[in-house]
C-alpha cells in the first residue's frame, strides 16, 4: 500500500479511538471501540493453542476489522442496534472497502462475507471472543455503571456464539460466576 493510502487508512481507523462504546473501563472512563478491538485480538492470541486447527492470523485479523464500520457511523450498543443500523454499517463499510487498493480490498471483502456467514471455525471463534470480550469489560467495570437489562446479560449474552466450543463454554460460565459474584458482593455492600 502507497504511503499516502496507508495514512489514508490509518486516519479512518483512528476514528475508533474516539468512538466510545456503552460500558467503561475498571478507570471508570468509557472504554473505546479500538481497546474492545485490541483486546478481543489479544484474547485470540491467548487462546489459540485451544484450536490448533485454527488459522491465527484470520482470526486475529478478523477481530481487528470487526468494527471498523463503526468508525462511520459509531457505536450503538447491541441490545439497542437495529437490523436497519447493521445494514446502514455493512453498506457504509463496505463502499469503504472497495476504496482499498489490491488485494485489501477483495481480502477484506472475503473476510467480512466470511464473518457474517459463520460457518468457519475462525470465525464462529472471533464471533464468540466479541461476546466475551464485552462480558468481561462489564465484569471489570464499576457495577454502579451497567444499566438494569444487564444484568441479565452478564447471564445470557453469548451463551449461543460459545456453544461450538468446549473451552469457549468453559470460559463463559467462568464470566458468568464473576458476574454472579460481582453481584451477589455489591448486593451485601449495599451499593446495589
Amino acid at each position: 500500500m502507497k504511503p499516502e493510502k496507508l495514512i489514508e487508512v490509518l486516519s479512518v481507523a483512528e476514528r475508533l479511538k474516539d468512538a466510545v462504546r456503552h460500558c467503561y473501563t475498571s478507570g471508570g472512563r468509557r472504554e473505546s471501540v479500538a481497546e474492545h478491538s485490541w483486546r478481543i485480538t489479544l484474547m485470540a492470541y491467548f487462546v489459540s493453542d485451544e484450536f490448533p486447527d485454527a488459522d491465527l492470523l484470520k482470526i486475529m485479523k478478523m477481530c481487528l476489522i470487526h468494527d471498523l464500520g463503526e468508525a462511520f457511523t459509531g457505536d450503538i450498543p447491541a441490545f439497542e442496534k437495529t437490523d436497519k443500523d447493521s445494514e446502514k454499517e455493512a453498506d457504509v463499510l463496505g463502499e469503504w472497502v472497495k476504496t482499498l487498493p489490491e488485494p485489501f480490498d477483495k481480502e477484506m471483502a472475503e473476510l467480512y462475507q466470511e464473518m457474517e456467514a459463520q460457518q468457519t471455525l475462525e470465525s464462529r471463534i472471533y464471533k464468540a471472543l466479541d461476546k466475551l470480550e464485552a462480558l468481561i469489560q462489564h465484569n471489570e467495570s464499576d457495577i454502579k455503571t451497567w444499566i438494569p437489562l444487564e444484568y441479565d446479560l452478564q447471564m445470557t449474552y453469548g451463551n449461543e456464539q460459545v456453544k461450538f466450543s468446549d473451552y469457549l463454554t468453559e470460559l463463559r460460565d467462568q464470566v458468568r460466576e464473576d458476574s454472579v459474584r460481582k453481584i451477589e458482593c455489591n448486593r451485601k455492600e449495599g451499593t446495589i
